[in-house]
């Protein structure tokens, strides 16, 4: 039976080394120092409950969490690995446009000063009349005075 394969064979040494490289840079070291330190502190951990599962107090429930912290190392490992693989292959960064709305000052004569010199309470603008607002706060007003029996006891 004939095998395919995906990547030629001589491609993959010069991409671990690329991979490598990268992932040995400065940048990374303190990721690289906090995966070990975790992923010992987690072997650890499932080596004190596999104690914990021996000893004459430990049950069933110290035997699975022995088996889960060395596959929470696995894990952490696993995605730290994806994590360096993402960051190689990601594509160039495109200049995204700005979407934020331009700040604009406005004139001191149009801010509304207090008689402090402080921005004061500023002047609320006029209700717009919007037409569905009115009919829907018309529908609460009647809902809330069907669900208020005294009010009910004064419109009879």
């Amino acid at each position: 039976m004939r095998t395919l394969r995906r990547y030629p064979a001589a491609a993959a040494p010069r991409i671990v080394a690329a991979v490598w490289r990268f992932a040995l840079s400065r940048r990374w070291w303190a990721g690289h120092l906090l995966v070990a330190l975790c992923c010992g502190l987690f072997l650890r951990l499932g080596r004190w409950q596999w104690d914990r599962a021996e000893s004459p107090t430990g049950g069933w429930q110290n035997l699975g969490y022995a088996l889960q912290w060395p596959l929470f190392a696995v894990v952490l490992v696993a995605a730290w690995v994806r994590f360096l693989w993402l960051e190689q292959h990601r594509g160039p960064e495109t200049d995204l446009p700005d979407l934020t709305p331009p700040v604009t000052r406005r004139p001191a004569s149009t801010q509304h000063l207090g008689p402090t010199g402080h921005l004061g309470r500023r002047p609320t603008p006029k209700d717009d009349p919007d037409d569905e607002l009115a009919a829907y706060n018309a529908y609460l007003a009647r809902l809330a005075q069907e669900d208020n029996p005294a009010q009910q006891d004064k419109r009879t």
